[in-house]
């Protein structure tokens, strides 16, 4: 074999390696994610950065003050699939993202969402 197909070869198994790394990456987180935005909201939902930013099965994050206690703070999840506008899909703007990241397994927002069956 010339070293021009060598080469040739081994360009493609390199390509067809990032392209799978690049997958699975993608891909493989589907577990829950929360997404910051820069205007001070939350949202959890299952994220796929590929070809952009999608969260489906998404929640926003509310905080509402403690009627009894002014001082504290409780904490909802509520679905976006019972909001009025019901989205199936949200596609975020990467430059309204502060920053996301996968929910650990032991938050609390990650055992609310195992208790709902979700």
């Amino acid at each position: 074999m010339s070293k021009k197909k060598i080469t040739m070869i081994i360009v493609a198994v390199l390509v067809l390696l990032l392209i799978a790394v690049f997958a699975y990456r993608t891909y493989s987180n589907r577990g829950y994610s929360i997404v910051y935005l820069a205007t001070g909201e939350v949202y959890i939902g299952k994220l796929t950065t590929f070809p952009d930013l999608q969260l489906k099965d998404s929640y926003v994050l509310q905080v509402t003050k403690d009627e009894k206690d002014p001082t504290k703070n409780n904490f909802q999840l509520q679905a976006l699939s019972d909001a009025l506008w019901a989205p199936k899909v949200l596609y975020l703007t990467e430059k309204n993202v502060v920053f996301y990241g996968p929910l650990l397994p032991e938050s609390q927002i990650a055992k609310k969402l195992a208790e709902q069956g979700k």
